[in-house]
Order: C-alpha cells, then sequence, then structure tokens
C-alpha cells in the first residue's frame, strides 16, 4: 500500500467497537472537497429524518406513518399505544416460542414440532429466510422451510423434504394485507397436502398479517394456533425486524433480543449529525456519488460469507424497490433507482469478476468481509495458511484489482455473524436507504408498479377462464387462437391468449390438448 493510500484509509476509515462494525470508503473515488459541499443537503435530511421517526406521514402516497425503527426501540414510537403494541408482540413472540419449544403447544396428534414451513413473499418471505439462513446451527430447534412462489413443482419439491414429518410442522402465513395472491395459493395447496395426510392444517398454522384483514378473521374464525400482528406502518421489505422475522427466528431458537439490539444500536449511530461518525450516512453518500444521484452505476453485493449468501438478494429487494421510483415528491418525471446484484465471496470471482476488471465501468462494488472464520481452530491446508486466511486474500486481490483499475469499492467489515450484527448490518442499508431517498426526494416506501403487475395478473386469469367456457362450450371442436379471441370478444389480446393455452395444454388440470401446428402459432386446442 502506498503512503498515499494509507493516509486516505486512514483519512476515511469509520470503526465502531461496539458495534463491532468497520466502513472503508477510501477507495470510492470522491473528491476532498465532496463532505462539506454536501453538508447542506445533509443537514436537510436529517432534519427530515427526524421529523419521519416522530409519526410524520413519511409515506404521503398511502397516507402512512415509517415506523420500523420502532420496532427495536419502542421508546421513540409517536404514542404509548404503539409501544405497547411492539413491547407485547415481542413478549407473545418469546412466550409461543418457549411453549413450542417445551411441547406445551403441540400438533394435532399430540407431536412436538421440529420444523417450520413460512409461507409468504417478498419481504414476507425474503426477510425471514435471508435471517434464518445467516443465523442457522446444527442446533437448531425447530428447522426452517419456505415456499415464496407459486411454482406447484417448488411447493411439491419442499414438501418432498418435509416428507413424513408434515404433522411435527408448524406452518406460519405471512400476508401483511391478508389478501396476497401467491401467499393465499401456496397456503391453499399446503393446506390440501395436510388434508391428504388425515391432518387439519388450521391445528398447525400461524398468521402473521395486518389487524382486522380477511386473513385474520379466517384464522380466528377457523380456530389457528395463533394470530400475530403486522402493522401499516411497517413495509414488507423492512418487517424483518417484525413479527415477520423474529417469530420464525425465535422459533429456530435465535436470541431475538441481540437481534433487536444489534438494529437499535446501529440505528443510534446511524441518527449522528456528524456525518462523518455516521455509517448509514456516508454508506448513502458513497451511493449519491457513484450514482450521481441519478442511478448512473450498478451496486455489486459481495460478501465473502456463506451464510450471507441471501443477503445480496435481500438488498435487491430494499434497495430496488425502495429507490426503483418514476416520480419525485414533487410530481416531477426522474426515473430514479439502482440496480444491485450479486452473490458471494470468492464464487464470484470465478463468474463475473472478468467483466469487472476489464468491462464497462458501470458498477461500484460493496465487500462485506467477516473476520472470523469458525469456532475453534482450523487446520493450515497450505503454506502455512488456513482456508479462512485465503479467502480473506481472494477479497483482499480483488479489491486491489479492482483499485488499480480505476473501478471504486467501499469495505463492510464485522468481526462475525451473529444475531447482534446481522440487527447492526439489517439497520445500516435500511437507514442508507432511507436517506438517499431523500437525498434524491423520492418516496421510498410505497411501491405502485407492483401493484400494477398484481392487477394485470388477475386480469389475466379472468381471461383464462373465459378461454376454458369457450372450448367446454364446444368439447371436442378444434380452434386456432383468432378464432377463440374473436369469439370471447378478446381480438386484442392474442398473444396473451395463445401464451395461456400453452400453459393449459401442457398440464392435465383443465384437460386441454393441443394439436400443435406449423408454424406453431397455427396450432389448433381443444377439449
Amino acid at each position: 500500500m502506498t503512503i498515499s493510500s494509507w493516509e486516505r484509509f486512514k483519512e476515511y476509515l469509520y470503526y465502531d467497537q461496539e458495534l463491532g462494525l468497520t466502513l472503508d470508503i477510501s477507495k470510492m473515488n470522491f473528491s476532498a472537497d465532496y463532505f462539506p459541499a454536501m453538508a447542506d443537503k445533509m443537514n436537510k435530511v436529517y432534519q427530515e429524518l427526524d421529523l419521519l421517526e416522530k409519526g410524520a406521514l413519511a409515506n404521503p402516497d398511502e397516507g402512512r406513518m415509517v415506523g420500523h425503527y420502532w420496532l427495536r426501540n419502542p421508546e421513540l414510537a409517536p404514542t404509548e399505544e404503539i409501544a405497547q403494541a411492539i413491547k407485547g408482540t415481542v413478549s407473545d413472540i418469546l412466550a409461543f416460542a418457549e411453549d413450542i419449544h417445551e411441547g406445551r403447544i403441540c400438533g394435532e396428534k399430540g407431536k412436538t414440532f421440529t420444523k417450520i414451513l413460512l409461507i409468504g413473499i417478498g419481504g414476507s418471505c425474503l426477510g425471514p429466510q435471508f435471517a434464518a439462513e445467516a443465523l442457522a446451527s446444527g442446533q437448531d430447534k425447530l428447522k426452517p422451510f419456505f415456499i415464496d412462489n407459486g411454482d406447484p413443482d417448488g411447493i411439491d419439491r419442499v414438501l418432498q423434504v418435509i416428507g413424513d414429518d408434515l404433522e411435527r410442522t408448524l406452518c406460519i402465513v405471512i400476508s401483511k394485507s391478508g389478501g396476497t395472491i401467491e401467499t393465499r395459493n401456496g397456503m391453499l395447496e399446503v393446506k390440501c397436502r395436510y388434508e391428504a395426510s388425515g391432518l387439519t392444517f388450521e391445528k398447525h398454522a400461524v398468521v402473521i398479517t395486518m389487524p382486522g384483514s380477511k386473513l385474520e378473521e379466517l384464522a380466528k374464525a377457523q380456530g389457528w394456533l395463533k394470530v400475530f400482528p403486522m402493522w401499516d406502518w411497517v413495509g414488507g421489505r423492512t418487517s424483518v425486524l417484525s413479527a415477520v422475522g423474529l417469530l420464525p427466528l425465535a422459533l429456530q431458537g435465535v436470541d431475538i433480543k441481540q437481534f433487536l439490539l444489534g438494529a437499535k444500536d446501529c440505528d443510534a449511530r446511524t441518527r449522528r449529525r456528524d456525518t462523518r461518525q455516521n455509517p448509514g450516512a456516508l454508506l448513502a453518500l458513497m451511493w449519491y456519488h457513484a450514482t450521481k444521484g441519478r442511478g448512473g452505476k450498478e451496486m455489486v453485493i459481495l460478501p465473502y460469507k456463506d451464510r450471507l449468501e441471501l443477503f445480496s438478494k435481500y438488498l435487491q429487494q430494499l434497495v430496488m424497490e425502495s429507490l426503483g421510483k418514476e416520480k419525485s415528491l414533487k410530481g416531477e418525471t426522474v426515473h430514479q433507482g439502482i440496480v444491485v446484484y450479486g452473490n458471494k465471496g470468492s464464487t464470484d470471482q470465478h463468474s463475473y469478476l472478468q467483466q469487472l476488471l476489464e468491462g464497462p465501468d458501470n458498477f461500484f462494488v460493496t465487500f462485506i468481509e467477516v473476520l472470523k472464520g469458525r469456532d475453534g481452530f482450523s487446520p493450515r491446508i497450505a503454506e502455512n495458511s488456513t482456508s479462512g486466511e485465503y479467502l480473506q486474500a481472494f477479497m483482499l486481490g480483488t479489491r486491489e484489482a479492482l483499485s488499480q483499475k480505476g473501478r471504486e469499492s467501499l469495505t463492510i467489515t464485522v468481526k462475525e455473524i451473529n444475531a447482534y450484527t446481522l440487527g447492526v448490518l439489517i439497520a445500516l442499508f435500511e437507514r442508507a436507504v432511507s436517506i438517499y431517498a431523500l437525498l434524491v426526494e423520492i418516496n421510498a416506501y410505497h411501491q405502485p408498479a407492483v401493484e400494477m403487475g398484481k392487477k394485470a395478473a388477475g386480469e389475466y386469469i379472468k381471461l383464462k377462464n373465459q378461454v376454458l367456457e369457450f372450448l367446454n362450450s364446444q368439447p371436442g371442436k378444434k380452434h386456432r387462437v383468432p378464432e377463440i379471441a374473436q369469439a370471447i370478444h378478446a381480438s386484442e389480446q392474442q398473444e396473451i391468449i395463445f401464451k395461456l393455452l400453452l400453459h393449459l395444454a401442457s398440464n392435465p388440470d383443465h384437460g386441454v390438448k393441443m394439436e400443435e401446428g406449423s408454424p406453431i402459432l397455427e396450432s389448433r386446442f381443444y377439449i
């Protein structure tokens, strides 16, 4: 390391001993006057963050407060009612988990629970899955499984692994609205499997949903084991420190109090108005520098730890769903966003590192380094070195190679992965997202485009049923797509109808058959 790089390293290294967190921004190519130049913007951001945490309508489109920060520090909640609801839920989770572990709550046939099957999608599944894998151990009290998509084959694969242990499996159904289609479908698929095994699904199920939702009403009416709340002021992608993540982790045997404490302690640092002593602000400002505040570069996440393999996927949702917006808070068209991708080091050194070094300079890398390799001693496998020392060397080598090519990177270092440090990392990126959104003046807390996709899907289901109704009305008669489209008054939807028919004909469920034509668009369909 040259003297100049060493001096820059010392100048721009953030270290917090209590958090066990180091943030090195020295390899981002910002100028010496960058922080002074951004001071006025940051002062405004700090004021707005303060209002957000005090209960301002930070999500104006939906008229909602943004309160995921209160989850780990209920004393900050704007009302005593909210504070008590948060505390009460954590207590309920701990008590319920203890009852499960001690066998006081069992499955229908008196068997103790040994597995969790979590059914959700998006933040209602991705956050818990990431946390579960990051904190898994050989001593997990309940082993977690996840259904997060409507893929029938995917559902079958999960249920095949569970196998005969279905009677020992506790299902957690998570839907904030209570009406998420993918979650409903997964739940009904699993319910069918329980019933086929002579079991009552409801006697093995708990739900996490908003109070008053149809799903809550259903669960209470059918006598599910437990109902836990998810509040409207918590977004799905920031819900992992609510019951959404805390319940499965507590059942798994993780110390959720340490998880919450790590996030709380990190939040305290990211409230500092001294930017150089605020890791969340430093991270957001590096994003702003790299992307020029307009998404000009992509964010590559490279955690050098298998436990963090899902971190890039988790951050993909957190960052892209929060920052990918067409309109600013002023209603101007801005098309904001930062593309996020990654897997883990050193795996990626054998996949896309070649392009990072020699391809377009359209990215910046975030290295995540974990100092502790394993519990106990490691064998020296070669050259007087352990496998963990080699892994670090690969990271350092990649970092230096990028620097020599003028490619920017920053490095986050934690001592080890445990419940506390995972809480720190999650809180750090949550705050960075909030700060960046305020810098570029967008609403980070809504996702209107996601709702557009859901609405379109509903319309296509209706169209599929129209196609089926027509084919069933003329059994044995073969029709090409234009004929079907005309008959159901949907000539403008021929492309979609063709794709729907291909899927129908590939599955036995409705009895649709296909007489393949040449070209394939001339195929005829019938029942």
